[in-house]
């Protein structure tokens, strides 16, 4: 049972969608409040692929289980060498090892793309994911109050970051 890492191919974009819609719908890892179509995420992969920036699969007997991708922390100029990280793995895929296959993959790519720091935004209730960056290498930085509303209710946003 090995989980393979690739680059993000276009026919990936529909197992993809199945993930980020149930994290839009059912959890706090996105603050999206609408399911996005396949034409939207298209879109924003295509986006981040024009700027440089990779998406990356996380695959487990051909099966689609995760994935993840960088692209700008913000759109000034002075914030090129920092990039935002995201890592996702499918719900019945949690705790077999996808987002560190990811994450480990991704900080090697922006290493090599000579990029300076990594930066995660996380809301504050999810503390398997604050755990798993800080086993990583990123620490807290930040954290924002009621910085996003979904659910009925304030949510508060952590800041990751790692050094590369």
């Amino acid at each position: 049972m090995e989980i393979l890492v690739r680059a993000y191919e276009t026919q990936d974009c529909s197992a993809i969608l199945d993930i980020i819609n149930d994290a839009i719908l059912h959890s706090t890892a996105l603050y999206d409040y609408n399911p996005r179509t396949l034409e939207n995420q298209l879109a924003i992969f295509d986006d981040k692929l024009k700027k440089g920036f990779p998406i990356l699969v996380a695959t487990l007997n051909g099966q689609l289980i995760g994935f993840g991708f960088y692209s700008e922390f913000r759109f000034r100029e002075a914030y090129k060498f920092t990039v935002e990280h995201s890592v996702y793995a499918h719900k019945k895929a949690i705790g077999i090892g996808v987002g560190k296959v990811l994450l480990t993959e991704l900080i090697k790519v922006a290493k090599q793309q000579e990029l300076h720091t990594m930066i995660g935004v996380i809301d504050s209730e999810n503390t398997n994911s604050i755990a798993f960056h800080k086993k990583y290498g990123f620490e807290e930085v930040g954290f924002i109050k009621e910085s996003g509303y979904k659910f009925n209710r304030w949510l508060h946003s952590v800041i990751v970051q790692k050094m590369l």
